[in-house]
């Protein structure tokens, strides 16, 4: 689904989150309304079909039913009030506001990039650390990183990010981030992502000796299912990782960098179905 900074009708993005979960799983109107705290199981398809509309309360209950957390909720808050308004001004008012957010908190598209910005795991590290430490040597930053980093490797970086403007450079030598987020294209990622997700993976295993319980949370579980309950967990990872970038983008001052690896794989191959037998 598409991020809701990309709708400007709230009606339209509450039926694509319907259209999505449907898709996924067996979700219904009536659930859609039971989650968001209403009597009637038609209400919000009501609303989507513009036969009535979202009051004050139902917009918070709404939005917290479809998950929407930080900007989110403020965004999909001035997408109602600018259907809603009555006058041109307010109208504008509102338009100028979800514009700002949609500014703000910009998700970057990586294409042509994307195989060099994934192919090493220090890229997005380095992207982290170089705003939140104005001025400092390429030595300075690799210091820092826990895996082995030479400051030959930070520069590096950092030419090649400023050069494909995944960060800007002043004239103080303070770098900023273009985008909030970065995120690939669906046919390139596969590909360009694998031999980072691997290293990751390397270094997660890693952290369970490395560092004390209080710095990492590992944990896991395992499960029986069949193939609908599987998508209806991927879904829940998507919807649960855009939640967690949605906090981090909203972090005032950042101190240090995480990686979280969500990873769901089988233990098993499928068991036949002995009634097809």
């Amino acid at each position: 689904m598409k991020p809701i900074t990309d709708y400007v009708d709230y009606r339209r993005y509450m039926q694509d989150f319907y259209d999505e979960r449907k898709r996924t799983s067996a979700f219904t109107w009536r659930e859609f309304a039971r989650l968001a705290g209403f009597v009637s199981p038609t209400y919000l398809k009501l609303v989507c079909e513009g036969k009535t509309r979202l009051k004050n309360d139902g917009v918070e209950r709404t939005a917290l039913a479809m998950r929407l957390v930080g900007y989110e909720v403020d965004y999909f808050r001035m997408m109602v009030r600018y259907a809603h308004v009555k006058t041109d001004y307010e109208r504008k008012k509102a338009y100028d506001e979800m514009q700002s957010i949609a500014g703000e908190h910009k998700v970057k598209i990586v294409d042509e990039d994307a195989f060099a910005y994934f192919e090493t795991w220090k890229n997005p590290v380095i992207r982290e650390l170089a705003p939140i430490m104005p001025g400092a040597k390429p030595g300075d930053i690799a210091k820092l990183c826990c895996q082995g980093v030479s400051a030959g490797d930070v520069r590096e970086s950092l030419g090649f990010m400023t050069k494909a403007g995944l960060l800007k450079k002043d004239r103080s030598g303070r770098y900023t981030q273009t985008d909030k987020a970065l995120k690939g294209d669906s046919e390139v990622m596969p590909v360009a992502i694998r031999s980072m997700h691997r290293d990751m993976a390397k270094f997660g295993l890693a952290a369970i000796d490395d560092f004390a319980l209080s710095d990492r949370n590992i944990s896991g579980v395992t499960m029986g299912v069949d193939r609908a309950a599987y998508e209806q967990i991927v879904q829940e990872i998507e919807a649960f990782r855009r939640r967690i970038v949605t906090i981090a983008n909203a972090t005032k001052k950042v101190t240090q960098v995480y990686r979280l690896n969500l990873q769901l794989f089988p233990l098993s191959w499928t068991v036949p179905d002995e009634e097809k037998d």
